[in-house]
């Protein structure tokens, strides 16, 4: 008997086979892309990993609770910061070294941002130089800085940041000491000549004493005097990178300094509180005074829904961009965002909010058995 099927036309899937479709796929190619110590260095985090877990798992310890009948036709997710204009409320969080991952490093990143409607947020420790991105650069970009021991270097870096079309300063404050990763010491791992900082080729190296835990460029004394000298320094608007805590983020707003709410993505301190946890008591005391931006864990665009109910202005992501950067460089990285972007439409969609404004805390339900 014929199979009453047989003469169909055979439909074809949505996606091509292989093609990654959430942030996951893509972290499971950039595994077998990368030589296992690069991978490792990307993925971990400080001594047990607990925060690195914390991050992502915070998320699932808040249920959503839609709304339904609401007559909404479309979704906006664009965003507007500091005069950059983006397609979603997810910017790129500073990562060093994408020499290590892609050839064309960070020109590939800013450029497949750009691609998405995003923005790339600049390391001090990127591979290419301040120059070779700002070139590269179609959109709006930031310039994240490590404040130096050599204040003359730091003011420098800012300088060539402005002047290359950086629109923003984001000043790392989490990192005295760079945490205890034992991945890398375990893999033995040093960055390879392609994967060093070219910001500060030739730079000299301060001579570091006490304890051996310095790194003998970052400036571990900074305080909240030097990030005003900075935002004189810079020209530009300012973020504190770092802010775990509502006391600083008040210190912060009160100081006219954008609030960057990272743990470093569980890469410094272990058993530091998830980020998310911490945005609610860091909105109430900021108080619309500055923007908050929140970074750490978000994988699906439940996550940003979330985040941004809770009161975040944009989040930030850093490990998910570099595993699109790794398996397609400058189409990876468009791709994880676009991914992003659609997964917060189609959340929005689903919750009944037409826009980032009708993001609201009452969507958001606990969920403890996660």
């Amino acid at each position: 008997m014929n199979d009453p099927d047989s003469s169909a036309p055979e439909v074809p899937p949505l996606v091509p086979s292989g093609t990654p479709l959430n942030l996951e796929d893509f972290r499971r190619a950039a595994r077998v892309a990368l030589p296992a110590p690069v991978f490792d260095y990307l993925e971990g985090g400080a001594a047990d990993e607990h925060t690195v877990a914390w991050n992502e798992q915070a998320y699932r310890r808040k249920a959503l609770a839609p709304r339904v009948l609401t007559g909404h036709t479309g979704v906006d997710t664009r965003c507007s910061l500091f005069g950059a204009e983006l397609e979603s409320p997810v910017l790129l969080a500073p990562t060093a070294a994408h020499g290590l991952f892609h050839a064309d490093g960070e020109i590939a990143t800013v450029r497949g941002a750009a691609d998405a409607g995003a923005l790339l947020t600049l390391s001090t420790f990127s591979s290419r130089t301040i120059e070779e991105v700002g070139a590269a650069a179609r959109r709006p970009w930031w310039f994240q800085l490590y404040v130096q021991r050599d204040r003359g270097l730091t003011a420098d870096l800012v300088r060539r940041a402005r002047e290359a079309g950086a629109g923003v300063c984001v000043v790392t404050v989490d990192t005295p000491v760079t945490g205890w990763r034992e991945r890398d010491l375990r893999n033995g791992f040093a960055l390879p000549s392609h994967g060093r900082p070219a910001n500060l080729a030739g730079a000299p190296t301060h001579a570091v004493t006490g304890g051996g835990i310095h790194d003998p460029r970052i400036d571990p004394a900074v305080t909240w005097d030097d990030l005003e000298w900075l935002r004189g320094v810079a020209g530009l608007p300012v973020f504190a990178k770092g802010i775990q805590r509502a006391d600083d983020a008040g210190q912060a707003a009160e100081r006219g300094l954008g609030v960057w709410i990272s743990n470093h993505g569980g890469r410094n301190l272990d058993t530091a509180r998830p980020t998310l946890d911490v945005l609610p008591s860091v909105v109430a005391r900021v108080d619309g005074r500055v923007p908050v931006v929140l970074d750490g864990g978000i994988r699906r665009g439940t996550d940003v829904v979330k985040a941004i109910a809770l009161g975040a202005t944009a989040v930030a992501v850093g490990r998910p961009y570099v595993w699109g950067l790794a398996v397609g460089g400058r189409e990876g990285v468009r791709d994880v965002v676009r991914a992003l972007r659609r997964e917060t439409e189609l959340a929005m969609a689903l919750t009944g909010v037409a826009s980032l404004a009708g993001l609201t805390p009452d969507l958001l339900v606990p969920h403890l058995s996660a």
